[in-house]
């Protein structure tokens, strides 16, 4: 049986008016507190309910998820089955844009209009799920929950009383739990994910049942990672 706990990274540092794709940037100083306050609750929780962690911690690649990742390992260590290790895959990543990666929404338009061969861009392109920019290395929002999708399909079932941290992104974690039957389509753009705060899941004959934390109901103006 699979038992996730899915986290977005914390607050991050990030360009402005910018798709926030692969941004290399760390946590702010707000973010890794309220990252180190959302595992100190969780660990009330683990506490009060007996689930131990499993040691095998996943994360992205990018650096806000290591971090976050990193600050669960220490926070959360007395929880962990065996000695706890964090390891990151570009499967976990959020949504990239190709070949306009961390240019800004200006910059992208800009470049569409410059070149004849391309039509305008829809509006808000941005956090349409099926839209896919028309660059090299480009994907859309489904897209990239599919292959989330696939590395938490692909994760082992987790021993009785254990639960598998993975952290990512908040649109390719939304995304994917879509591909997963865990949310409706129309939930994708209702929902998103607090900072540092775990979701966790735990596959049934049935379906999925969330065992702890709440999704966050969108504004209009949110992110979307």
């Amino acid at each position: 049986m699979q038992r996730l706990a899915l986290i977005r990274h914390g607050d991050y540092t990030q360009r402005a008016e910018t798709p926030s794709a692969l941004q290399p940037y760390p946590l702010t100083a707000k973010g890794a507190a309220e990252v180190k306050t959302q595992a100190c609750a969780f660990g009330d929780w683990l506490a009060a309910s007996g689930w131990r962690l499993h040691s095998d911690i996943h994360c992205s690649t990018l650096l806000r998820a290591w971090q976050t990742a990193d600050i669960y390992r220490q926070e959360l260590a007395p929880f962990f089955a065996e000695p706890p290790s964090v390891n990151s895959f570009s499967a976990l990543c959020e949504r990239s844009v190709g070949a306009v990666a961390n240019l800004s929404v200006g910059e992208i338009e800009g470049i569409v209009a410059d070149d004849p061969r391309l039509a305008p861009l829809p509006e808000g392109w941005k956090s349409a799920s099926h839209f896919k920019l028309p660059f090299e290395g480009a994907e859309s929002l489904l897209e990239a929950g599919k292959r989330v999708a696939r590395h938490l399909q692909a994760l082992p079932s987790t021993a009785d009383g254990q639960i598998q941290l993975v952290v990512g992104h908040g649109a390719s974690i939304r995304h994917a739990c879509y591909h997963l039957n865990v949310i409706s389509f129309s939930d994708i753009k209702r929902l998103s994910m607090f900072h540092a705060h775990p979701v966790v899941l735990e596959r049934q004959a049935d379906g999925w049942r969330r065992l702890y934390g709440n999704w966050k109901h969108r504004q209009a103006a949110d992110p979307l990672d």
